[in-house]
């Protein structure tokens, strides 16, 4: 068994920053519906109940199975709604929170976020779309309980020692139009009307630079979360990564490299043909969250001691497997990911709610004692 000479904070910042770790840091990225089911109780009765219920749910899951070194304020249907997505609560028949995609924007809104920006747009327009609220007021309120929620989690999580991983995330720009404007729609916007998009992701772009580094300063949180499922080449061709997804991303991660603080990428969907852009990226800053779709060796390879990566047990492993399968599957990504630094063993996109104790005990115990072979 290896020996812990770091505590959790230390910990993770070494593998973050391309260094070997006295042991593999652990961040399960725990979703409060996968809190419920491991502890015994049902998210549809916990999810009405608001943010704070939702978050005692992760700290009491993060308590009750002895901890890991890094976690993350509860990602809420609250926090979709203010961000401007429209989602259907859990219920008993459908019991995971559900984004309902439609064409919310219209063509014509490009127009005013190019303008006003996306906050403001959400705010003033598309809340009143995509939800009961019907004041300015309710929306500001609801705005202010996930922001107080957030500055309450990571209270909770230092109290206990652990790194936070990042404050609250943020869906990039791209993903943002896709899921607001609806995949087919914004698919053809990119070919027919690529001006009008352009000028909208420039905007989106501010927005989401001035946002996320206030939200880390005000927090002290030195990593932003950027959520993006759809512009890699399970989708679409290079040409559109090229011209609609990747300068923005460079403008995103500079800003914030400029500020000391890293990006986070939680990347869904097969990326294996555009991994190789993110050795462009300046050295160290930024992380790699891999969803079992991209071959994760291959980008190990692409990107070694350049940025860390943060492996991928698949939610399939998780839920199906044996707790010796998800051992084994430990202990390759320790050895191979992170034999020479740069790797926190987590889940595939998140913990799903039906895996299996045994394996999540697997998971935790594996990172926790398994030393490596090389």
């Amino acid at each position: 068994m290896r020996s812990e000479t770091m505590n959790a904070i230390e910990r993770v910042e070494c593998a973050i920053n391309l260094e070997k770790p006295d042991r593999v840091p652990i961040w399960p990225d725990v979703t409060t519906s996968a809190a419920c089911a491991l502890t015994g109780q049902k998210f549809w009765e916990i999810a009405n109940q608001g943010f704070d219920a939702q978050q005692d749910v992760e700290l009491r899951f993060f308590d009750e199975y002895g901890g890991w070194d890094a976690a993350n304020p509860a990602l809420t249907s609250e926090a979709y709604t203010v961000g401007g997505f429209k989602v259907k609560k859990p219920t008993e028949a459908s019991p995971e929170v559900q984004f309902l995609e439609a064409e919310y924007t219209t063509y014509e809104d490009y127009a005013i976020i190019a303008e006003i920006g996306w906050f403001n747009f959400v705010s003033d327009h598309l809340i009143y779309r995509i939800s009961d609220i019907k004041k300015r007021e309710e929306y500001d309120k609801l705005f202010a309980e996930v922001i107080n929620g957030t500055f309450r989690a990571i209270a909770e999580y230092r109290k206990r020692g652990v790194y936070i991983f990042y404050a609250q995330p943020n869906n990039h720009p791209f993903f943002t139009l896709s899921l607001s404007r609806s995949m087919v729609k914004f698919t053809e916007d990119l070919y027919y009307r690529p001006a009008m998009v352009e000028k909208a992701l420039a905007k989106m772009t501010e927005d989401f630079i001035s946002f996320g580094v206030g939200l880390c300063k005000d927090t002290g949180v030195q990593i932003m979360k950027m959520a993006e499922e759809r512009a890699g080449a399970f989708f679409y061709p290079l040409t559109i990564f090229e011209r609609f997804w990747w300068p923005y991303t460079e403008q995103i991660v500079d800003a914030f490299w400029a500020q000391g603080i890293k990006i986070s990428f939680h990347l869904d969907t097969c990326w294996d043909k555009n991994i190789p852009y993110f050795k462009k990226l300046p050295r160290n800053s930024a992380i790699l969250e891999l969803d079992g779709t991209t071959n994760i060796f291959a980008a190990k390879e692409h990107l070694r001691n350049h940025l860390c990566i943060a492996s991928d047990i698949h939610p399939a492993l998780m839920c199906l497997g044996k707790p010796e399968e998800v051992a084994a599957y430990c202990r390759k990504v320790i050895d191979e990911i992170g034999g020479d630094g740069g790797h926190i063993l987590s889940t595939a996109c998140s913990l799903p709610a039906a895996a299996k104790k045994e394996n999540f005990m697997a998971m935790l115990e594996t990172g926790k004692t398994y030393e490596l072979s090389k």
